[in-house]
């Protein structure tokens, strides 16, 4: 229950007030510190002060990852936590890796460009110097900023400055952010700045003002619930392979989206891709511009659907002034520029107009048509005594102690009351541990629940981790900044099995918490253990990642699981060879949202939906094994029927990204599923030849559409059956090919 409203109006947001206890598990300094308010390191937040240096110390104190000290590390984790307050900064604010920057979600703080500001950006998540950038952009992983005002109004219009930079990839996360930017008719501000990386997931943004709201280049991102006003370019794409944009907004800009396309080799990547829905344009003259034309043939893929335009005459059209769709005041119900497919028929049309609209199944929208959608919650109602930490309750989060009998204690006693806090650390579980009906579980910077033992070693009789809800379950269940993991052998752990039903639209989910396997300290399965190559039983880190059984629900955001294919805590980032035996697998009837998730590196399927209904998503994004077709799947498993593993057609040695079966009302608003390696080797990528097919959907399906279909060097995009339909050499895109429109 909330506290009063005049208290919760005077009482600071409960995490500023809380006891902060955690502490990274395997660390060698006892008294290193994950939480850190800016205020004590010095910062002031008056508006005045150059609060640069007091910030960047909170961020870098403790021989943390950053600044070329190392690439990457789990063992040096942060949340930089900012109160209420106008933070001035002169240069940019530079998070290390691992790191939360948070501001008080009950007043959001700001973070104030000073007038003679000189950097990159306000916050920079990849400095570089000398050209080297600190990390890996397709490495840059576990990162978020969330709950803060970035002004860049103080820098005078004509002068660069940018709010973020954000090169990036997968378990990273921009919420709850206002840009605010100069106005002025030469201005060269803009929000956010991406030139790189692998995402990634944005969401309830608002850009007032600024030359972009968002200038970005980047693999694959999910963005969603942004609002672009008074902008003179609401986004800019300089390229990508494909992504996917729900719930956008755009106010009284010159231009919507402007789109760098026509590059249609590697060496040419443009945009590659954009999937927009349920978008509202109002004022602007140009929704959709593209810098080159698509005479008759693929050259950057887009795909409508559900965009509202009040005053808007130009829908889409090309920079020479082309028009390509005419606008007014309309609603574009389902529209697309690229290829077309259908059914088991391999012949494909290249389409500018309107595609068949996707079935969108029951429960899936909200009361106005849109697909639904809900923030994380941020509990801002409660107070600090209404949140409960797992070590004041018992817990260790030590990567030692079995901590299975205090966490279960704890849950049981807070479901359906208090909010949860686990203290960040390890929290070792030796038996099925249960999450009540009721539940309300914060992590702190991805708080680490690991499996381990006899009862998770068993691939023959395999065993649930972390069990959310029993069989019938109905009620709310919320989980956010979770890392649910194994420590190996783990050939036996079904690492979360979820069954709880909502009771009302999305109250059974999860925001960014991810399922990590191997790959990092604490979890017997590094370079050390299971080098590139290893083939032992002593290197499988799991038997399924997550399970959604039928009578569930389950409303995903921001959730990358990954099974490792490098060592986060080796300096040289070692390949490892660790064994997943499956992905993902929803038998769930619905509805199901999977908003900005990832599946990578599991033996058999990343994503498998045997029997479901009523699925949406997008973006989803797969990496096939590093090591398949040596071992070819299903080693070093064995397939087992009774939970619907697909079948492998003659020549497919290696997993399947999705595979459907038996299901209904599935609908994929882009999908970015990749195949690097052959057995380690990558000379296939000049032929686009690693594997044979990547994607099975069942002809025995009712009603599967899939929007913005990306795979890489995968001769066969998407089979029916078994047999293959679509052909990426018809479908050439970049470093990628992309099917634009398939229904079934």
């Amino acid at each position: 229950m909330a506290m009063p409203l005049d208290k919760r109006q005077s009482e600071p947001f409960w995490l500023e007030s809380i006891t902060h206890q955690g502490h990274p598990a395997f660390s060698d300094d006892a008294s290193y510190s994950v939480f850190r308010n800016v205020k004590d390191y010095g910062a002031v937040g008056d508006g005045v002060t150059d609060d640069t240096a007091a910030i960047n110390r909170a961020i870098s104190e403790g021989n943390r990852c950053g600044a070329f000290t190392c690439v990457s590390s789990t063992v040096t984790p942060a949340i930089v936590y900012f109160p209420t307050g106008s933070y001035l900064v002169s240069s940019p604010i530079q998070p290390y890796y691992f790191t939360q920057l948070i501001g008080d979600a009950k007043n959001l703080p700001t973070l104030l460009a000073a007038p003679g500001f000189a950097g990159m950006a306000i916050i920079d998540a990849d400095p570089s110097q000398n050209g080297q950038s600190w990390y890996v952009n397709q490495n840059n992983f576990f990162r978020s900023v969330r709950n803060f005002v970035i002004d860049t109004r103080q820098v005078p219009a004509t002068n660069g400055a940018t709010g973020v930079h954000w090169q990036v990839a997968q378990a990273t996360a921009l919420q709850n952010i206002r840009f605010e930017m100069s106005t002025d008719a030469n201005t060269v501000h803009q929000g956010i700045w991406a030139e790189n990386g692998s995402g990634g997931f944005m969401s309830d943004l608002t850009f007032n003002g600024g030359k972009f709201g968002m200038w970005v280049g980047n693999q694959q991102f999910t963005v969603k619930n942004v609002t672009i006003n008074n902008a003179q370019t609401a986004i800019y794409t300089i390229w990508n392979w494909g992504w996917t944009y729900q719930g956008v907004t755009i106010n009284n800009c010159g231009v919507g989206f402007d789109l760098m396309t026509g590059g249609l080799t590697q060496d040419t990547q443009t945009t590659g891709g954009l999937a927009i829905i349920d978008a509202t344009v109002t004022n602007t003259p140009i929704f959709v511009q593209t810098s080159a034309s698509s005479p008759g043939h693929l050259a950057g893929s887009l795909v409508l659907n559900n965009a509202v335009l009040n005053n808007v005459p130009t829908a889409v059209r090309v920079a020479d002034g082309t028009v390509v769709l005419a606008g007014g005041s309309m609603t574009i119900d389902s529209w697309a520029q690229g290829n077309v497919y259908s059914g088991a028929n391999t012949a494909h049309t290249f389409t500018q107009g309107t595609v068949a609209a996707p079935s969108k199944g029951a429960g899936l929208t909200d009361g106005s048509g849109k697909i639904f959608s809900k923030p994380r919650p941020q509990y801002t109602d409660y107070s600090a005594s209404q949140i409960v930490s797992a070590k004041s309750s018992g817990a260790k989060g030590d990567g030692v102690t079995d901590d299975t009998a205090a966490l279960q204690a704890l849950f049981n006693a807070n479901a359906g009351g208090n909010v949860v806090f686990i203290d960040h650390g390890t929290y070792v579980v030796t038996s099925t541990l249960t999450v009540p009906v009721g539940s309300r579980i914060v992590g702190e910077v991805f708080s680490v629940i690991a499996g381990k033992g006899a009862n998770f070693q068993d691939s023959a009789n395999p065993q649930v981790v972390v069990k959310v809800g029993n069989a019938g379950d109905v009620g709310t269940v919320e989980i956010q900044d979770i890392a649910f993991s194994t420590i190996g052998p783990a050939g036996g752990a079904i690492v979360v099995e979820w069954n709880v039903a909502e009771d009302s639209q999305g109250s059974a989910g999860m925001w960014d918490c991810h399922i990590r396997l191997g790959g990092a300290k604490g979890t017997n399965l590094q370079v050390a253990q299971c080098p590139q190559g290893s083939n032992s039983a002593n290197c499988a880190s799991a038997y399924l990642a997550l399970h959604l059984t039928p009578q569930s629900t389950a409303y995903l955001e921001s959730t990358w699981v990954w099974n490792a294919d490098h060592d986060l805590d080796d300096p040289a980032e070692g390949k490892i060879s660790v064994f997943s035996g499956r992905g993902i697998l929803s038998e769930s009837a619905g509805p199901v949202w999977m908003i900005g998730t990832a599946s990578e590196h599991h033996v058999l399927y990343q994503y498998n939906l045997n029997g479901a209904k009523n699925h949406y998503m997008g973006l989803i994004q797969t990496e096939t094994p590093y090591y398949q077709p040596s071992p070819a799947v299903p080693a070093p498993f064995t397939f087992n029927t009774a939970i619907g593993d697909p079948t492998f057609p003659s020549g497919l040695q290696s997993s399947w990204a999705l595979n459907i079966a038996g299901s209904e009302n599935i609908f994929v608003f882009g999908a970015g599923l990749y195949s690097f390696f052959d057995n380690y080797a990558q000379t296939c990528l000049d032929t686009f030849s690693c594997q044979s097919q990547i994607v099975n959907v069942a002809s025995s399906n009712t009603n599967v559409a899939i929007f913005q279909l990306s795979t890489v060097a995968t001769t066969n995009m998407l089979s029916v059956d078994g047999s293959p339909v679509i052909l990426q050499a018809d479908n050439r895109n970049g470093f990628a090919s992309t099917a634009t429109v398939w229904t079934l």
